[in-house]
């Protein structure tokens, strides 16, 4: 309490010479209102020139190193190290005290998620910029509460009056007092008494986490109408009265046994969107009415046929136009921001979360704004000139952003159209009439065409129409619960049986061909697929050949054609779909595809009648397809490298390759070294970065045998086989013409023609299965370069962790423990976490060598401890055979450790100790006895005791340890020392 009043009697400091913008800004309408660029600029100055705060940049939106995070969704996020004291002594970030800046925010997926009501309101976004100051053990309540009123209502000018602030009013069911210091802050400052207004843990206590920095804050917020008392609306929704700022003040630390403990260091953490602080600024009711905002507005209208921008919500708000509007200018702002920031659309995570952000808005911008194609991208110009000033990185990527949009809704608008056609056709049908939509379709659309499921919801609402949720949550369960088992190994394809395969060759059914899947092309850095359309030849129900199949119904479908790669040589098969001549807007997705005697199988679950003679067009999965040929052509270059580095015993044990990762099996006698998997990755890099052409012809299997350095594996291959070899031509290797090593394989998997193209290779995994046989784990691309980022935050805060233990040896035993403790923590992380597998051997080494060090120190610590409460005891009861008696300790080691001193000291003595948890009634029991004391073994001795105090115990029968429960310490001494005496009488 002393520290938190020193804190409030110590002065504001900070430079002089920011003039108060009071009269920029006026509440009557009279003067011109402030632009946000300035409002920015002067809460930036404020505490810059005024107060002497660092100005830290934004940190892009795609977390670093921290997997919990989809996107950085608040100010916070980048100084976690600083609040969480692990940041790294010898870094600038180590050196922060008071901290301003303006953070770009993204909540969108995970947690913080506002993307379905973007559009519907007018305050929602998922892009948003976090204005805050921070103090890391500098200033504390009274400084920040002191600096955010004279901000808001001396140098923004707004009126005193309209401004309403909540603080912590405590919560018993923690023991968490009210914060009457804040309270008495504000009073101080002026703030009338009403428009004081206490709230409970969920609207006025921070936290981080379930455990961590957590501490009471005090919200300010805005009355937008004036004149009245509207303490009433605080916190309770309300669009007239709204929060405008939140100061945190972090004091406490939550232990991951739910206490609180006060910090060492305390810290402040304030947080105001800069969107709804402009909307206040200049008068506007909707976040949408500001400058930032009506630029877009003005710059869609032009683009599109829909009338001008209207602010309508709800009923109001006809044919949903203006929600259109919103969507749009909001989603494209987010867009580019991510795309500057590295995040592309994606298939998982945050690419996921940006890829159905991106489609949302071609949707509303294409069917409700009717704009053109290309649209989208043309709005990218307009968020540049306006944020690009305080984020340049936008002008740099602005090309780079509007490709990435035009592609992407390239690719959607194609699926939208068939989508939008399904929705129609089966809205016209008599039996969904009722306003229930059939979940399958609404499963289908979503699986085989991506469409996100609130985009179903958004098309159906407009319609009257709902999906059948209860059948819908079903589909959903149904697919985890098929990918769990197919993770499992659990066989779930269709496959014909020797009497089909007979049956199908009986009658002359020819077997598929399936050259199609390797006629693809390179055409401007993009692979091109080729169309394909087939004949039905035969379906097969899972017993039997059948002429046709119903809509449900599971079958393997044979085609005498195909493009779709089936699953052989290590190499997933293909996804996609087929839709049928006479029924377009009806898909058939293909699940899994399976060759079986020259017949290649596609396994579906009929969307509606097939038979024998239809005609079908096949549509393949491109991204999952191309993802395969990376992983693909990328263990080849590995099989090369290992080879290379490790030497020609190393043999090809297996793989298998899918569109996240490749997994590659491989003959070695021991562990590869952290040189050897540094060798292997540069390796395969250099091959990589010289974007090697990747040659592929097919030869008479004798022929292709002759091939100096050719790599098979133990498998039966077709003859003519396709050999793969990278960056010679086949050619000369059959002519021997030159001396050069290179990959070369004999190969039925699709493969890459360039190598450039896998980007980047990195091991995240290494390890031996069985004796003499490696697995190697790897990711490439995107994953890799998360990847690397992971490795070296961990590699920061390993060394920060060390640094720490080097400069400052504990003192104390929980300060030991609560080391150890950070020591096992780090220890998970880099055992889980994807990363480079060499650097992760690096520091688990190093962590196992602190944790050496950490136990040392506790030990140490622990037997200083107990030496002196010992020697505490012997003067209190000297020597005596018997010895029962309580000390205060909250560590069982300590206990034991002292019952060791005193027994050393007396070898005939009989000695029990007992510890008092008192805030949890617990106590801690530690004894031992000599050799000789057969009637009293230490075991029966501690398991009486402990039983007695409704607990167990166990050991030997010298010593032995264990714990009870009790309120009375007193009693629980008598009792154990009448049972010794009766034992021993």
């Amino acid at each position: 309490m002393l520290r938190l009043i020193l804190r409030r009697l110590r002065p504001l400091s900070g430079p002089p010479g920011l003039l108060s913008a009071g009269t920029e800004c006026s509440f009557s309408g009279s003067a011109p209102e402030l632009p946000a660029a300035r409002v920015r600029s002067l809460f930036l100055d404020f505490f810059r020139e005024k107060h002497g705060h660092r100005l830290v940049p934004s940190s892009p939106v795609r977390p670093r190193g921290d997997p919990s995070l989809l996107f950085v969704n608040a100010g916070m996020n980048q100084f976690k190290p600083i609040l969480l004291g692990v940041a790294d002594p010898r870094s600038e970030m180590a050196s922060y005290r008071r901290v301003v800046n303006s953070q770009k925010c993204v909540r969108a997926g995970g947690k913080h998620n506002d993307l379905e009501d973007v559009g519907r309101d007018v305050y929602h976004h998922t892009f948003f910029e976090m204005l805050g100051n921070w103090s890391f053990g500098d200033y504390f309540k009274e400084e920040a509460c002191s600096m955010a009123w004279s901000l808001l209502t001396e140098h923004y000018g707004i009126p005193a009056d309209r401004l309403y602030v909540s603080y912590f009013g405590g919560d018993s069911g923690s023991g968490l007092p009210a914060d009457e210091e804040t309270r008495q802050i504000w009073l101080d400052l002026g703030v009338p008494p009403a428009c004081l207004i206490p709230f409970g843990l969920k609207e006025n206590f921070w936290e981080m986490g379930d455990s961590g920095p957590c501490g009471p804050c005090t919200e300010i917020h805005y009355d937008h109408v004036g004149g009245r008392d509207a303490s009433r609306l605080v916190n309770v929704d309300s669009p007239d009265v709204v929060e405008i700022w939140n100061l945190v003040f972090m004091q406490y630390n939550r232990e991951l046994d739910h206490s609180l403990r006060l910090l060492p260091q305390f810290s402040v953490d304030t947080g105001m969107g800069l969107e709804r602080l402009v909307s206040v600024l200049q008068g506007k009711r909707s976040n949408y009415d500001t400058d930032l905002f009506t630029p877009l507005m003005h710059d869609i209208h032009q683009r599109s046929r829909a009338r001008p921008y209207g602010g309508r919500t709800g009923a109001l708000d006809e044919q949903k136009v203006d929600m259109a509007y919103r969507v749009v200018a909001d989603h494209i702002r987010t867009l580019s921001i991510c795309i500057a920031d590295g995040v592309h659309p994606g298939m998982s995570g945050a690419e996921l979360v940006l890829r159905r952000i991106l489609r949302r808005a071609v949707r509303f911008c294409v069917e409700v704004l009717q704009a053109p194609q290309g649209t989208l991208a043309g709005l990218v110009p307009t968020v540049t000139h306006m944020l690009g000033d305080v984020y340049p990185e936008l002008h740099r990527e602005a090309d780079r952003i509007m490709d990435v949009i035009n592609e992407n809704e390239a690719q959607f608008l194609s699926s939208l159209q068939q989508g939008s056609r399904l929705i129609l056709r089966t809205l016209n049908r008599m039996d969904y009439k009722h306003g229930v939509f059939p979940a399958s379709v609404a499963w289908s659309l979503h699986r085989d065409l991506g469409f996100p499921l609130d985009l179903v919801d958004l098309m159906l609402e407009e319609r009257g129409v709902q999906v059948d949720r209860q059948e819908l949550d079903r589909l959903i369960e149904e697919n985890q619960k098929v990918k769990s088992d197919q993770q499992a190994g659990v066989q779930s394809q269709v496959v014909l049986d020797i009497l089909s395969l007979a049956e199908l060759q009986r009658h002359g059914v020819p077997h598929t061909d399936d050259s199609l899947k390797y006629q693809y092309s390179l055409q401007n850095n993009r692979y091109v697929f080729p169309a394909c359309r087939a004949t039905v030849l035969a379906l097969y129900d899972g017993q039997t050949l059948v002429s046709e199949v119903a809509e449900g119904q599971r079958c393997g479908v044979v085609l005498d054609q195909t493009c779709f790669y089936s699953e052989q040589g290590g190499q997933s098969h293909d996804q996609g779909y087929f839709t049928r001549d006479s029924l377009q807007d009806v898909l058939y997705p293909v699940e899994a595809v399976v060759q079986a005697g020259g017949y290649v199988v596609h396994q579906v679950t009929a969307a509606d009648s097939l038979k024998t003679g239809d005609q079908v067009q096949l549509h393949l999965d491109q991204v999952q397809r191309v993802s395969c040929m990376v992983k693909h052509t990328a263990t080849h270059i590995l099989n090369f490298a290992l080879r290379d580095v490790v030497g020609p015993s190393v043999q090809q044990r297996g793989s298998h390759v899918s569109a996240d990762r490749l997994r590659f099996d491989f003959s070695v006698k021991g562990s590869l070294s952290v040189e050897q998997l540094q060798q292997v990755e540069r390796c395969v890099n250099d091959i990589i970065s010289a974007n090697q052409v990747v040659h592929i012809r097919e030869l008479p299997l004798q022929t292709a045998r002759r091939i100096n350095g050719l790599r098979t594996v133990d498998e039966v291959y077709p003859d003519p086989v396709r050999v793969v070899s990278v960056g010679l031509p086949v050619s000369e290797l059959l002519d021997d013409q030159t001396d050069r090593q290179t990959s070369v394989e004999l190969c039925c998997g699709t493969h890459l023609l360039q190598t450039g193209d896998i980007e980047d290779l990195l091991i995240v995994s290494e390890r031996q299965m069985v004796k003499g046989i490696s697995r190697i784990i790897a990711v490439t691309g995107r994953e890799a370069a998360r990847a690397r980022e992971a490795g070296q935050v961990l590699y920061q805060d390993v060394d920060s962790l060390s640094a720490r233990l080097s400069n400052s040896v504990p003192s104390c035993i929980d300060s030991a423990h609560r080391l150890a403790k950070e020591v096992g923590v780090l220890s998970d992380a880099v055992d889980n976490t994807p990363i480079p597998q060499w650097q992760r051997r690096e520091l688990q080494s190093r962590l196992k060598a602190l944790q050496r060090t950490s136990n040392t120190i506790i030990r140490k610590l622990e037997t200083r401890e107990a030496a002196g409460k010992a020697q505490a005891l012997l003067e209190k009861n000297g020597r005596k055979e018997l010895l029962v008696d309580s000390v205060e300790t909250d560590s069982l080691s300590v206990l034991m450790k002292t019952v060791n001193q005193l027994s050393a000291e007396g070898p005939h003595s009989r000695v029990m100790l007992l510890a008092h948890q008192r805030h949890s009634g617990k106590i801690l029991c530690a004894c031992q006895v000599p050799k000789n004391s057969s009637s009293l073994p230490a075991s029966d001795w501690a398991v009486a005791v402990c039983n007695h105090l409704g607990g167990s115990a166990g050991g030997s029968a010298l010593v032995a340890k264990g714990t009870g429960s009790s309120d009375d310490i007193t009693e629980a001494l008598k009792w154990a020392e009448e049972y010794a005496r009766q034992k021993t009488q």
